[in-house]
């Protein structure tokens, strides 16, 4: 697929390049409580190991900002604080060392705080991501839009860059999320129209794994195949590293990452003779932590299977307890049922 990304500005978050010509990246958010630090530690180092490439925490109080600077000479990926209405919250997560801030200067307080913190994030080059989601929208925009349409959300994005820029900080993400995915896709379209700040892109509060997979892949997948998206979240109510895995299977399904295995597998069907259920979901979380580009087939019947397998990087074909290993369109051997999934692994993590 020929994408033609649209051009953006590069901020720089840690050692994490963001817009311009740097790879889409991806990032989650930990639910832990961020005062306490080193179950926060332990699930962003989860997080790492899936793949994690920018992490954000909550900033609810200042106890938990005073528990940045930890938090961050634990970890290897940039950290992000999420901040809300507390100007003295930012200014303590960038006195803490944090890689980058979300917060929405209009809702911090006067003029005089938000230039307080501008000069504090222009002192460390920290940028910030203005984040609207649509439950977020001032109240008078919805008034004036009759309620939180794409409009709505373009025009307090914008006021919020306005104040930004006003005290001279233009080291600047914005992100506009609703639930409802062609809102969502609305907006950034709007948007992207409008400035050239790097956009930071998902569809909010999608909900559990299945459901959430479904919006987050539609809203996502639509706005990048456009050119539109500089670093994507998956918001699921599921384990973080599952936005993670989420998160890449969409990039490789455009074309955008070369990074993990794309799995195929087939659907199964009444041609089915082996356990290809099974022996699908085991390969899925055998090579989960392999980070190698590859293509891995896991096909269950003698229609489409050796055409699949073939075109994969590596893969079988199943037919009456046994199967055919294929290794870039080359026969390796045949194996019994019970033996496939040790040799397709073996082969696996060699290629690896």
């Amino acid at each position: 697929m020929n994408i033609t990304r649209l051009k953006t500005r590069v901020v720089k978050l840690g050692e994490v390049m963001i817009g311009g010509n740097a790879p889409i990246s991806v990032q989650s958010m930990t639910n832990t409580d961020t005062r306490n630090i080193k179950e926060t530690v332990r699930q962003i180092r989860r997080l790492e190991k899936a793949g994690c490439e920018i992490v954000r925490v909550g900033v609810p109080d200042m106890q938990a900002a005073y528990g940045l600077g930890k938090i961050k000479s634990a970890i290897r990926i940039p950290l992000v604080a999420d901040i809300h209405f507390d100007y003295k919250l930012a200014l303590e997560a960038i006195n803490q060392g944090v890689d980058g801030l979300r917060l929405n200067p209009g809702n911090i307080g006067s003029a005089s705080r938000v230039r307080d913190v501008t000069r504090a994030a222009m002192e460390r080059s920290t940028p910030i991501r203005i984040g609207v989601n649509s439950g977020s929208v001032e109240k008078q925009l919805l008034e004036k839009y009759g309620g939180p349409t794409p409009e709505a959300m373009v025009e307090s994005a914008l006021g919020h860059v306005a104040i930004l820029e006003k005290s001279g900080f233009n080291h600047i993400k914005i992100s506009l999320k609703a639930s409802d995915v062609m809102r969502t896709v609305d907006a950034y379209r709007l948007l992207s129209n409008t400035v050239d700040y790097p956009l930071h892109v998902g569809v909010t509060e999608a909900g559990t794994l299945t459901q959430g997979c479904v919006k987050s892949s539609l809203g996502i997948g639509i706005l990048l195949a456009e050119g539109i998206g500089d670093t994507i979240r998956v918001s699921l109510s599921a384990p973080p590293e599952k936005e993670i895995e989420v998160g890449f299977a969409i990039l490789r399904s455009l074309g955008l990452r070369r990074q993990g295995v794309n799995l195929i597998s087939c659907p199964t069907c009444s041609r089915t003779e082996i356990d290809l259920l099974g022996l699908a979901t085991k390969v899925e979380k055998a090579v989960r932590s392999i980070k190698a580009p590859l293509s891995v087939a896991v096909m269950g019947c003698v229609v489409n299977g050796p055409g699949e397998a073939k075109e994969a990087d590596i893969g079988i074909a199943g037919g009456k307890g046994r199967g055919i290993l294929f290794k870039k369109g080359k026969v390796v051997g045949t194996f019994q049922e019970k033996d496939l999934l040790k040799a397709l692994l073996d082969e696996i993590r060699a290629m690896a």
